[in-house]
């Protein structure tokens, strides 16, 4: 490609480009505003230091708009200086893969584009999001300095050049910088054969397991359609909804039993496969389904690390496991028993990371159907996908078998998620005020058959670099040791999503068998009394319950 000049093109700021936790989140349309996208990539590299020469990792979900903004950050990443770029092959990479790629070539960093569980298609949601060299989010010093520099931005790199074929495993020339376009699946599957033991599964496999992944039309397609049915040998259609599509096939790409309802459907039905799973939008999150049982993240969190030593890439090396705080307490349970430590710390992924470069745990998960390791600085919803198979080849039990003889031994945590989504953000910010108002005088508070034994808004300080994060929910904390917690949730990109999480823990067996509703039926009554819910937003009921 010949030479082109570097263009510096005047622009204006926007107010409204500050990153959550999952980085930037917005309609399609508004990303296509002229400039949108531009000011956010050039306040990404005023922010992240000397990168001149190294290498950046470039890929997302494959979601509408992908391959359109990829096409801008190469030409300003020639512009600002990258010696190279590796791009996945189409404009793809799953989160886990990204990840995976960024550690493995010691990149700088890399920009990962997606929305993850959220809707694709061109009225629908689109997201960019900086991971630094360690494969993990970037943390809040640098994502609040690029929220700075989009507050002050008056200009930007580019290149006024042709566009890059990357649908081709090739490598080019773009005035100078290497842009290499590579096979999005092989890195990622390689370490995958590496963690789990691949002839254990094939053999389980050929001798009659069968399993139904639903890739919900996501980026997870081709990783499950390689290593699943190709690799291990699952049978042709054990993978469904596997070829991405930009709008997800017209669905809700989130791995839940309302989104999944076909998985659903199949793994509650007389024709139930052995083993169900599904995977989101940008494959950092996953479900878990046995025949006619369904696996609560918190669970599955648990049983994975009540079973590491099965899998020979963990034997004897779990140094600690985490949760994000509304993650019932399953796996502390898991922990006790295993005289390893256990960390409770806020919604998002770069707190785990923290934690997992110092050493600190190797296993993490959300509530919110992540789940993860020290493999890499991102939750993985094919990883523990193989981790589930590996510790079903092994123990050559049932997913339904194994579950309740967990719970059996640890007690079981009954848990549930309800979601109130799209509630006018106000209405949702009334309803979190209010009860920051109330905590500190709930304490001790007879409410039904329970009383409050503790209440706060969750503060965290971080035991690594002692950074604090203060506002990440309401806990009520009960005598018996339920829990009821409300948090805003800052994934969706329309109004505001109110989370209610409850959880109950039972330790009698002839009680452990309830419907998870009902067990919680109590709690649910006394979240909707305390918090004013229905008065200040108008909603009778949620909108998902998980």
């Amino acid at each position: 490609m010949p030479t082109s000049s570097i263009t510096t093109v005047s622009t204006t700021p926007f107010d409204d480009q500050k990153p959550g936790t999952s980085g930037l989140r917005k309609k399609v349309k508004h990303f296509q505003q002229i400039n949108y996208l531009e000011n956010f990539v050039q306040s990404i590299f005023a922010s992240i230091g000397n990168f001149q020469g190294k290498t950046l990792i470039l890929g997302g979900d494959g979601r509408f708009y992908n391959n359109d903004a990829i096409q801008v950050i190469l030409k300003m990443a020639s512009a600002n200086g990258f010696g190279k770029v590796i791009v996945g092959q189409n404009g793809i990479f799953s989160t886990p893969a990204a990840s995976v790629v960024i550690r493995k070539n010691q990149a700088y960093g890399g920009i990962i584009l997606s929305a993850s569980h959220n809707p694709g298609g061109p009225d629908e949601d689109f997201g960019i999001k900086y991971n630094t060299g360690n494969g993990g989010p970037a943390p809040e010093k640098i994502t609040d300095a690029i929220y700075s520099k989009t507050l002050e931005i008056t200009e930007y790199l580019t290149l006024d050049t042709d566009n890059i074929d990357i649908t081709h495993v090739a490598s080019h020339d773009l005035n100078g910088m290497t842009v290499e376009i590579i096979d999005s699946v092989e890195d990622y599957a390689q370490l995958m054969n590496e963690l789990f033991d691949f002839d254990a599964i094939r053999n389980m496999i050929s001798d009659g397991f069968t399993l139904c992944f639903d890739a919900m039309h996501a980026v997870t397609g081709p990783y499950a359609l390689e290593i699943l049915e190709n690799q291990l040998g699952a049978k042709k259609g054990s993978v469904i909804n596997g070829i991405p599509q930009e709008d997800f096939g017209g669905g809700h790409p989130d791995p839940n039993l309302v989104h999944a309802h076909h998985l659903a459907e199949l793994m509650f039905s007389e024709q139930s496969p052995d083993f169900g799973a599904a995977s989101d939008g940008d494959g950092d999150r996953n479900m878990i389904v046995g025949n006619n049982i369904f696996v609560t993240p918190s669970d599955s969190l648990a049983i994975i690390t009540a079973n590491a030593d099965l899998v020979s890439a963990y034997k004897g090396k779990v140094m600690g496991v985490a949760r994000s705080m509304p993650t019932s307490q399953a796996s502390d349970q898991v922990a006790k028993k295993m005289g390893i430590e256990s960390y409770e710390t806020p919604t998002g992924w770069k707190f785990f990371g923290n934690l997992m470069d110092a050493d600190k745990v190797t296993l993490c998960g959300e509530e919110s159907f992540g789940t993860g390791s020290s493999h890499i600085r991102e939750k993985d919803g094919l990883w523990a996908v193989l981790f589930w198979l590996n510790i079903l080849a092994v123990r050559k039990e049932s997913v339904a078998d194994i579950v309740k003889q967990h719970w059996h031994e640890f007690g079981r945590n009954y848990y549930s998620r309800h979601d109130y989504e799209a509630i006018e953000s106000d209405s949702a910010n009334n309803v979190m005020e209010g009860l920051r108002n109330k905590v500190k005088n709930l304490i001790n508070t007879q409410t039904g058959s329970l009383t409050i034994s503790y209440s706060d808004d969750f503060c965290y300080t971080d035991p690594v670099d002692n950074s604090v994060s203060d506002h990440q929910g309401i806990r009520i904390g009960f005598n018996n040791g339920s829990r009821i917690i409300f948090r805003l949730s800052g994934t969706g990109t329309s109004g505001a999503t109110l989370r209610i999480y409850y959880e109950s823990y039972e330790t009698n067996p002839d009680n452990m068998n309830q419907d998870t509703q009902q067990a919680l039926d109590e709690l649910i009554k006394i979240s909707l009394e305390i918090s004013d819910l229905q008065t200040l937003t108008g909603r009778t009921e949620a909108t998902v319950i998980t």
